[in-house]
């Protein structure tokens, strides 16, 4: 696409990746640039770094911000710890990330709230949100917990808490949906994510771990968060409505801010010097203490060196650098060449460094074989089901529960009128009347239904015939809900057959809806230009609960399939 004159959102700008992404979109003369990171310093120091660079542009053209994107609004500034710390802020938390993503969930979030505010036509995702999920560090959560349950610990619910709040995959999908919601709100049109191996490209070899096991658990769990990341892209980039979704995922370390002498900080906090004369040793006998105090006395200097600054990588010193970027190990690649294949990539070229299309190309997709032999299977079953005396309609393994109601009301109108013809003659009130005579009659089709859990409604919306167990509502740990007009409403909707007259009156607009559409698309038209024609549809002499429902996922519900 045209950058000039676009909005720009670079999430995580302050960065290495961030910081030359963003000099390289100045070259393609943007309308404006949001530049974000987690600190409000960072997201400052950012902005006036590019204002020092570019002092041409308006006063508005770098705008900052900053929080975490992975959290509610009211969050965004507080750290982890302080979250997870406090009790009602953790339940907050995991009420945002465990719960189903309503409005409420989604509008709160702090992602959807700056997204929506500044609404860029292209989003650049430096954040290395594998890191920022999997460093989390589930393993040592669930340490915690086996040391809670042994020691039958008065904290063992706190403890659970943070195991629960820790769980990598909860909070990689609401953070892929809440980004999917809020792009596609703000008619954001591209969207592309600087991803990451979660190993530099290396193996199961690699040799650099925090002094875990080789290879270490907490890195691996990088690379998996990073995996299931790019498939959740994957996903978005097959969605109709999501922006055009590109991942690049550099294999090697990324390298370097910049090059100099002074103090060494470690998460921002500089390095004291400590010592411990060989007078004071410590005696090896009886049991090992990995933290001890007043065993070293501090030296009142600190850590000054020549280091290397890695960005998110962190501090290197002259020989850790060598020894990782030497051939054979971890190697690197600069920002700048990223940023070249990022922007790239916007203007619609192909670098070949897109994952997602490397996916699209990779996979194996629906083929001309299965399409041939799609019909011989389905006359087969027919055949069956002649032989047998029986209709094979829904089982309720495929889900969602809505997929068997549809299915069923589909069936109940083709077994009463035959046709879709037929059902367009009639009025709602006796298609309510007579599909409700016709279940109340056939003790087989009804047990058929309840029996796989799903109840039938009955036309006064106040009876229900059901089994002992019902798909919808979806049991949650709580067994007993309130009914209320609503509830009886959305349960309807999604896994009860509904006898009632205003959905009867929903299925009149649904085959209608299909008759105008053939009568306006293929009338006339012998072309290959549309495949749901008069002969498709058996020139609604028929009634195919299959291709109905198939309709209904595919153009009412929006679920196509794009690729």
């Amino acid at each position: 696409m045209v950058i000039s004159n676009k909005s720009v959102l670079v999430l995580g700008s302050w960065g290495l990746v961030g910081s030359a992404i963003c000099r390289k979109l100045m070259e393609e003369n943007p309308k404006q640039i949001i530049l974000t990171s987690l600190k409000e310093s960072e997201a400052k120091e950012a902005c006036a770094t590019m204002r020092l660079e570019y002092p041409k542009v308006g006063k508005n053209f770098f705008v900052p911000w900053w929080g975490n994107i992975f959290v509610r609004n009211e969050f965004k500034d507080l750290t982890r710890e302080v979250i997870l710390n406090d009790q009602a802020k953790r339940t907050k938390f995991l009420d945002d990330v465990i719960e189903e993503l309503t409005p409420e969930v989604l509008e709160r979030s702090a992602l959807y709230q700056l997204i929506t505010k500044y609404k860029p036509d292209i989003v650049i995702d430096c954040i290395n949100s594998a890191t920022a999920i999997a460093y989390q560090d589930i393993f040592q959560s669930s340490r915690d917990v086996v040391l809670a349950l042994k020691n039958n610990s008065a904290n063992l619910r706190d403890t659970v808490e943070k195991l629960l709040a820790t769980q990598y995959t909860p909070q990689l999908i609401r953070h892929v949906q809440i980004f999917y919601r809020s792009m596609n709100i703000a008619k954001t049109t591209t969207y592309v994510k600087i991803g990451t191996s979660g190993t530099g490209g290396m193996g199961l070899n690699i040799p650099y771990t925090h002094s875990e096991e080789k290879p270490s658990r907490v890195l691996l769990s990088k690379s998996v968060v990073a995996g299931a990341h790019t498939m959740l892209l994957f996903l978005m980039g097959r969605t109709p409505d999501a922006p055009i979704t590109k991942e690049i995922k550099p294999t090697g370390a990324i390298a370097w801010k910049k090059i100099a002498y002074g103090e060494i900080a470690k998460r921002g906090k500089p390095i004291d010097l400590y010592d411990c004369a060989p007078n004071k040793g410590i005696e090896l006998k009886g049991k090992f203490k990995i933290k001890m105090e007043n065993v070293v006395e501090p030296t009142g200097q600190r850590l000054k060196s020549v280091f290397i600054d890695t960005g998110e990588n962190g501090i290197f010193s002259r020989g850790e650098f060598e020894a990782i970027a030497t051939p054979g190990q971890m190697e690197f690649v600069t920002p700048e060449e990223i940023a070249e294949s990022v922007l790239y990539e916007i203007r619609g070229g192909n670098t070949g460094h897109d994952i997602i299309n490397a996916l699209d190309n990779a996979t194996l997709s629906p083929t001309y074989r299965a399409g041939f032999m799609f019909q011989g299977a389905l006359e087969k079953m027919k055949r069956l089901e002649k032989e047998h005396n029986t209709n094979s309609v829904a089982f309720e393994m495929l889900g969602p529960p809505r997929l068997s109601k549809l299915l069923y009301e589909a069936h109940l109108l083709k077994k009463v009128y035959g046709t879709v013809n037929a059902v367009m003659k009639t009025s709602p009130k006796k298609l309510s009347a007579d599909l409700t005579e016709y279940i109340s009659k056939d003790d087989a089709l009804r047990s058929q239904i309840i029996s796989i859990g799903i109840p039938i409604l009955l036309p006064n919306g106040k009876t229900l015939l059901r089994g002992n167990d019902v798909k919808i509502p979806a049991f949650r740990g709580i067994n007993e809900l309130d009914i209320t007009p609503e509830h009886i409403d959305d349960w309807a909707k999604n896994g009860w057959i509904d006898l009632r007259t205003i959905n009867m009156e929903q299925w009149k607009y649904r085959l209608n809806e299909i008759q105008k559409e053939v009568e306006l698309y293929t009338k006339d038209d012998t072309s290959s230009r549309n495949f749901r024609t008069m002969e498709y549809w058996s020139d609604f002499n028929d009634i195919d609960a299959g291709k109905i429902v198939g309709w209904v996922f595919t153009e009412e519900e929006k679920g196509k399939r794009m690729k």
